[in-house]
């Protein structure tokens, strides 16, 4: 069925609208999907801060025109393409479609537009496989955690072996201190004994 004027004009203003607001644009076959499966992929992609919206070739080159985005060449959306526009992380959208298209087969990326500038199909596809922001940050993360991790290690072996080595130390050093405080004691001095001198010998009797 054919869209009316208005129609047009009420599409045409709400792709200028998300075109303006959305952080990618990536353009998509998805002609041979049914009803559930588009229903799915939109679920996915909401999830993500992202949308779907078909629309005709024109009215998208018209709305790009609109929201001063990069010229759309017709061969840049060959055949029946949807929109899929990325309000928060600009690879989202790229990816959730993506991935939903392994499974899908009538899902192709066939292009979009990126900071100002037209993505090809083979652009649209790499996007797609670039991680996430989030998934970036956690991939920093484990690099600066893992040698954290492994200087504690490093550092603590050797500071639980010292402990454990003064520890044994001062327990020698208990068990030695009575046996020292044994030898170290003076010797008493025997007593001499009394010496008995001879006696002299009786005067003579007269």
């Amino acid at each position: 069925m054919a869209l009316t004027r208005t129609q047009k004009e009420d599409q045409v203003k709400v792709l200028t609208d998300k075109m303006k607001n959305a952080s990618s644009v990536i353009f998509t076959h998805y002609l041979g999907l049914t009803v559930a499966d588009i229903t799915t992929l939109r679920s996915h992609l909401r999830k993500e801060e992202a949308e779907m919206q078909v629309a005709k070739k024109s009215l998208i080159q018209i709305a790009a025109k609109n929201a001063n985005a990069p010229e759309i060449e017709d061969s840049l959306i060959p055949g029946g393409v949807a929109c899929i526009f990325s309000f928060k992380e600009p690879t989202a959208g790229a990816a959730i479609t993506h991935k939903f298209g392994k499974d899908h087969p009538q899902i192709k990326l066939v292009g979009g537009i990126f900071d100002g500038k037209v993505l090809s199909a083979e652009d649209a596809s790499s996007m797609a496989t670039i991680p996430s922001k989030l998934q970036l940050i956690g991939m920093f993360m484990s690099m600066c955690n893992a040698p954290l991790t492994q200087f504690a290690s490093a550092i603590g072996s050797p500071l639980t072996g010292f402990a454990r080595a003064l520890s044994e130390i001062a327990k020698k050093k208990e068990t030695a201190a009575p046996a020292a405080a044994v030898s170290a004691a003076p010797t008493p001095e025997p007593t001499p004994e009394p010496s008995t001198a001879p006696a002299e010998p009786a005067a003579p009797t007269v």
